[in-house]
């Protein structure tokens, strides 16, 4: 019996571990079609710091092609999402896409400081450092480099377009939101293509804004009125509702300002993960530069 009792305390751990595994896997949801070989970091050295980055170039890409900045969530590894898929699209469409690496915060974890209250580090300098260095050494068009990211990277890709609009034609954020201090000084925005994908069970980024202050994350707004303002900056002057899937709505916001465009897809009963295929019709990344390739 002591036998059986301790391999039934084996079996119930080993279940725990998978458990917690899939669920961090889900967290980011990355593509089935992995890289064969696991792409090496890049160095940029910024204000006297090493920062590092992958760079995914695909074969043959001409001169002036576009330039996407993908970041990740919070505790991110950029080696994970560039495996999310967004490689394989540029391949298909023809830009190039840089993941860079956020350094740590005061607890020690990789983050992007979208004027947030748990570091100092200057990710706005950086990001705009890094993309002017790309679009020299590989000759990619400085006017259609957009900027988009998952959650934290979300925030970051909002806190860049308000604050680095001659670097970046639009943004999108997937499972991000406006940060507190971004949203504060939201005056400084100038009209920009904005995509914004949301899980409405979302409890770490909800969409009823209800997020909390502590570390400057809340202090937005709900996501409604978040798309509000973007739609009256922007001077969006059509609407377009599609039922993408069973479980997604997308809002199309058209003929605004220089063409621009302001999109919001809803995944209902979906939590604080990308979305996929099955949620969206398409992966999450596919969409991104669906939005992107307009303009």
């Amino acid at each position: 019996m002591p036998s059986l009792l301790k391999l039934a305390v084996v079996l119930v751990a080993f279940s725990v571990h998978a458990t917690q595994m899939v669920a961090l896997i889900s967290a980011t949801e990355i593509n089935d079609s992995i890289e064969s070989a696991a792409p090496e970091f890049e160095s940029f050295d910024h204000q006297g710091e090493e920062r590092q980055f992958l760079l995914h170039l695909p074969d043959d890409l001409p001169k002036g092609s576009p330039l996407v900045v993908f970041l990740h969530g919070y505790r991110g590894d950029a080696r994970d999402y560039a495996e999310m898929g967004l490689s394989r699209v540029a391949d298909e469409h023809g830009f190039a896409v840089v993941y860079p690496q956020g350094l740590p915060d005061r607890r020690g974890i990789p983050h992007w400081n979208a004027r947030l209250k748990i570091s100092e580090l200057d990710d706005v300098g950086f990001l705009k450092a890094l993309v002017m260095f790309l679009q020299d050494k590989h000759g990619l068009d400085p006017k259609r480099t957009f900027v988009s990211g998952v959650s934290n990277g979300g925030f970051m890709s909002y806190t860049m377009v308000a604050e680095a609009p001659d670097h970046f034609r639009a943004a999108a954020s997937i499972i991000g939101t406006v940060s507190g201090e971004t949203w504060r000084m939201r005056d400084r925005f100038k009209p920009k293509p904005i995509l914004q994908i949301s899980g409405l069970a979302d409890e770490i980024v909800p969409v009823d804004g209800s997020m909390s202050s502590a570390g400057g994350w809340g202090g937005a707004p709900n996501q409604k009125e978040i798309i509000q303002f973007f739609q009256s900056l922007n001077q969006t002057k059509t609407q377009e509702t599609l039922q993408v899937t069973p479980q997604a709505i997308g809002y199309r916001y058209q003929g605004g300002i220089d063409g621009n465009e302001v999109w919001l897809y809803e995944v209902k009963q979906w939590g604080h993960r990308v979305p996929g295929g099955k949620q969206l019709g398409v992966h999450s990344v596919d969409l991104v530069w669906d939005f992107f390739s307009r303009f």
